[in-house]
């Protein structure tokens, strides 16, 4: 018997099986859950991925920036569920300029695309599963890196996660009538497709190797994604608006 025996969950944000939201949908389906994968533009390379997973799981296109894509997700999710017990955030994107040391340079339009794509974007994937919620609510868990202070080369993208922690606390706040938790795991640096795209990455490496008191794998997305399950599990059913780190606890130690 599971944690998540008889729920339903939609997982954002599976390109690759090195992802978190690849480990997270294989461990929900592992702990009984029916997960429900969305993708947009390379919905072919999902379904690829999704082959890998331990049971077959329905893709449908979701781009969280298009109201017409968020109006129809309640429906398009009812084609293969009767609802839904979790939702998964795992969205971020910044444009090349955003990130890198351009910091001070870096103009209005990409800072609007980080912020909409990976924080705004919460808010919009909240309320537009909101229907598919029953009487019991549920649980929403986004995908966090630290935004306590300042990393090299994250810059906009840095900015965006504050923002994005913002958003979950105020979703926690405007959600909780309803049942439904609202919460982030922040986790440690992972070689992912995303990673890649942030200059200067590979220097996390060092941080993580000299700074994690019980160590961390970079190559290793199942940790991070077991907290997730774990909140989205009943295990936490009075936490909500919070942060939770997984991340070897470099988040604590000093310089």
């Amino acid at each position: 018997m599971g944690i998540l025996d008889g729920k339903r969950v939609l997982v954002t944000g599976v390109i690759t099986d090195a992802s978190i939201a690849f480990s997270v949908a294989r461990l929900a389906q592992e702990e009984g859950a029916e997960v429900v994968l969305t993708g947009y533009g390379r919905l072919s390379l999902v379904s690829r991925i999704a082959s890998r997973l331990p049971k077959p799981a329905p893709i449908v296109e979701l781009d969280v920036t298009n109201a017409e894509h968020l109006a129809a997700l309640a429906g398009r999710v009812r084609e293969h569920v009767d609802g839904l017990d979790g939702v998964v955030h795992s969205i971020a994107f910044g444009p090349a300029d955003a990130l890198g040391g351009n910091f001070l340079n870096t103009p209005w339009e990409s800072v609007a695309t980080a912020v909409n794509v990976s924080a705004y974007s919460y808010k919009a994937l909240a309320m537009a599963a909101c229907p598919l919620f029953g009487e019991r609510g549920g649980s929403i868990v986004g995908m966090d890196f630290d935004a306590q202070v300042a990393w090299p080369g994250y810059d906009w993208m840095g900015v965006a996660k504050a923002a994005l922690e913002a958003t979950s606390r105020y979703v926690a706040r405007d959600l909780g009538p309803r049942g439904i938790r609202s919460n982030l795991i922040s986790a440690g640096p992972i070689k992912t497709m995303a990673a890649n795209s942030i200059p200067g990455f590979n220097g996390f490496e060092g941080v993580w190797e000299t700074r994690a008191p019980i160590g961390w794998d970079m190559k290793d997305p199942e940790p991070a994604a077991r907290g997730v399950i774990a909140l989205l599990s009943d295990w936490f059913p009075k936490t909500t608006g919070e942060v939770v780190h997984v991340d070897g606890g470099v988040h604590a130690m000093g310089a």
